[in-house]
């Protein structure tokens, strides 16, 4: 993997010189952060109104880390989060099926796995953009992209307008700018699942990541600070139905009916303090190109993938390292992100039909070993450098 510290001056060979990301998601920022960095001028439009996460834990594997890692934020998430080289997977009554703590294969400073709360991690990459000079704007969005063929013409929510060399779109699953681009893309696709989280305060003694194989579920604990966890849940709900947010602490607790130990007193003590919230899991893969001219794709709003391998986050940092070092060549931009697909394309196909296979095992029941050699074959595979 190629690092983003590099020095400024290295921008007089640049042929991108000014450019626009929507979206401050982790892959926006990230971007933001590396091609400043490299010396490209940025600025950054994000629809919500402030800088803003779903207040859940998030995990990150190995490959993860090490994308943080190359833009120099790691040690910021191994403090302010839970990092570990292990992991132990129960059955639904709490017995010990297996548990792994092995070296690290992606070097002795990147861990094999944490966890960090969204909001945080979120603060700490928009914290390091605006440190090294983007300009980031909230409440605003694109209502316009014209290609000029030298630049962008773009025309913005508040009225306004500008002009740039390129113009990502990292504004996820439900991109504006995919849109714009390709009016016809496939929309999302709902898996068949949904994801139950909720935060929760952490028993002392536990280090690792706790997966536990119900007859129905597949629930887990993941350390996300050195006081809290957050627990997971993934529900088979085939008609995709409403949630209503005043039922979630409930609606969990039952989803927790067939566990034994400590899932069992979670779910006696949920309420309106532990931070549940659920989202149905929906899969986006576009097929190549992922750009049109002068705007490109990145992250969910290009692939979209479920939590099964803790990637998704780390998938859309990747693109972001990436598509900064290409930018860095003094190469036509036609070329780059043409480059850049091919680099990313198939890493994230594996990622993203590795994933739903997962989530499909778990519908079907699948033994705790299918599972196991499932994941792992994905994990080999996204260990090799981007």
């Amino acid at each position: 993997m190629v690092g983003v510290n590099a020095d400024a001056s290295m921008s007089a060979d640049l042929r991108t010189e000014k450019v626009l990301i929507v979206g401050a998601g982790l892959g926006g920022l990230s971007l933001a952060l590396a091609l400043r960095r490299c010396g490209i001028a940025v600025d950054l439009v994000e629809i919500d109104p402030a800088l803003h996460a779903l207040g859940a834990g998030i995990t990150l594997n190995g490959a993860s880390l090490r994308a943080f890692a190359a833009l120099g934020l790691l040690g910021e998430i191994q403090r302010l989060g839970h990092c570990h080289d292990g992991r132990e997977t129960f059955d639904g009554k709490g017995k010990l099926l297996f548990s792994s703590r092995g070296e690290r294969p992606l070097g002795p400073d990147i861990p094999n796995g944490g966890g960090i709360l969204r909001p945080v991690l979120h603060r700490i990459v928009y914290d390091a953009a605006v440190a090294a000079g983007a300009s980031i704007r909230f409440g605003m969005s694109v209502t316009a992209l014209d290609d000029l063929g030298e630049s962008v013409e773009v025309r913005f929510t508040d009225g306004a307008s500008g002009r740039y060399d390129l113009v990502v779109g990292a504004d996820g699953i439900s991109s504006v700018v995919r849109g714009f681009i390709f009016p016809d893309a496939p929309k999302p696709i709902y898996t068949g699942q949904g994801c139950w989280r909720a935060v929760l305060s952490k028993p002392a003694d536990m280090q690792n990541p706790r997966t536990f194989m119900g007859h129905d579920h597949k629930a887990g604990l993941n350390p996300i600070s050195h006081d809290e966890m957050y627990l997971y849940l993934l529900q088979h709900v085939p008609d995709n139905r409403w949630m209503p947010p005043a039922e979630w602490p409930a609606l969990l607790a039952a989803e927790l009916a067939e566990f034994d130990g400590i899932l069992a007193e979670i779910r006696e003590n949920l309420g309106p303090g532990s931070r549940v919230n659920y989202r149905p899991l929906e899969k986006l893969l576009l097929d190549p190109p992922w750009h049109k001219g002068r705007v490109v794709l990145i992250g969910d709003a290009a692939h979209a993938t479920t939590p099964h391998v803790g990637y998704g986050a780390g998938l859309a940092v990747e693109d972001a390292i990436v598509l900064a070092e290409l930018l860095r060549a003094p190469a036509p931009l036609e070329e780059i992100l043409t480059r850049f697909v091919q680099r990313r394309y198939e890493r994230c196909r594996l990622v993203v039909e590795g994933s739903v296979r997962l989530g499909e095992l778990e519908i079907e029941r699948a033994s705790a070993d299918a599972h196991r050699a499932t994941f792992n074959k994905i994990v080999a595979a996204i260990q090799q450098p981007i």
